[in-house]
């Protein structure tokens, strides 16, 4: 049986941190910006951790 084969747009939306955790980037950032508080903008920025009931889904595809 092949190996499976990694799903790009997976793999350029996460990064695997030192100590094997997922990060990703926030929703709700690339549009619609002036309607947002900046407090919901200014958290959106930087990066999150993926929950675990995601890791659980998204492991088979990377």
């Amino acid at each position: 049986m092949p190996k499976m084969k990694t799903k790009k747009a997976l793999k350029k939306r996460i990064k695997v941190t030192a100590s094997g955790k997922w990060m990703r980037g926030s929703a709700y950032v690339s549009h619609l910006a002036p309607r947002k508080t900046t407090k919901q903008k200014r958290q959106s920025r930087g990066w999150t951790t993926v929950s675990k009931s995601d890791y659980k889904r998204l492991k088979d595809l990377i």
